[in-house]
């Protein structure tokens, strides 16, 4: 398909549509919005991307109070006025370009080496970030007004969007983008991931906290349900514990419940469907 393919990690599983439509939009050189809620592994997609192509990673954490400028460079106005009121500074005070610093974006373009570009929960921003990244993440260039200079990108990064679903997106914006929602794994997909991370562990065990985990995650009332990676880690502590015994799951004796749930409310919620909570 191109000079990348993307194939997994060890301890990421890819199912087949998802392995596609990720090296389709690497060889249509189109961004990969990635939906699907919480913990269902779209950030960690792009870290598997970088780590199985062997490029750097770089992260947008996008704020809902971010301007798409701040995403490309920053012109820092405060040390430049410093500098000139104490000229104790390396810089050249009257060259402005010693003074603008680039943002993820930017750092993604002047990158020497290919790189995958993650811009993780675009849908905290407003629209007008959105279509001010459109002609940007199209086009590989921005101008920067305080020096009157066009910077394009060395290399076109490997650019993974993230959403939550929480704010729809803007019509342009979908229409820049290749598409995909990640589902929640299936207890068979689940254990595919279990045996990732775990690939000594005992099927019995395995199947037994994975039977448990959709017994709970599944409760009526459940706030915010446990994602894979608090399985991975409950696996984890429960693997810890000598005196821990799969057979008392299926007869709602749970142990570390704190590490699957993290909300109060929840908790007064399996306390009243699991008639008292383990100790």
């Amino acid at each position: 398909m191109g000079p990348y393919t993307f194939t997994g990690t060890s301890t990421y599983v890819l199912d087949n549509e998802l392995s596609k439509i990720v090296n389709a939009s690497i060889a249509l050189e189109m961004p990969l919005l990635i939906k699907g809620e919480p913990g269902t592994g779209k950030t960690l997609l792009a870290h598997a991307i970088a780590e199985n192509l062997g490029m750097p990673l770089i992260i947008l954490n996008v704020k809902s109070s971010m301007k798409a400028i701040e995403a490309l460079y920053q012109y820092d106005t405060l040390t430049r006025l410093n500098d000139s009121r104490f000229g104790d500074s390396s810089r050249n005070v009257s060259n402005i370009e010693d003074y603008i610093k680039m943002g993820k974006i930017g750092q993604s373009f002047f990158s020497d080496k290919k790189s995958v570009l993650l811009i993780d929960e675009i849908d905290k921003a407003d629209t007008d970030f959105q279509d001010d990244l459109l002609d940007v993440l199209d086009q590989m260039s921005f101008d920067i007004i305080e020096i009157d200079k066009t910077v394009r990108a060395k290399n076109r990064p490997i650019i993974i969007i993230t959403s939550n679903a929480k704010k729809d997106l803007s019509d342009p914006f979908l229409g820049r983008c290749v598409f995909h929602h990640i589902a929640f794994p299936d207890p068979e997909m689940m254990g595919k991931i279990v045996r990732a991370h775990y690939p000594d562990l005992d099927r019995y065990i395995s199947e037994a906290c994975i039977e448990a985990f959709y017994r709970l995650r599944n409760i009526r009332g459940i706030e915010k349900k446990p994602a894979t990676r608090e399985l991975i880690n409950w696996i984890r502590i429960l693997l810890m514990d000598k005196s821990f015994d799969p057979k008392h799951l299926a007869r709602n004796n749970v142990p570390y419940l704190g590490v699957l749930f993290k909300k109060s409310e929840d908790y007064a919620v399996l306390q009243k469907q699991l008639g008292g909570l383990p100790r």
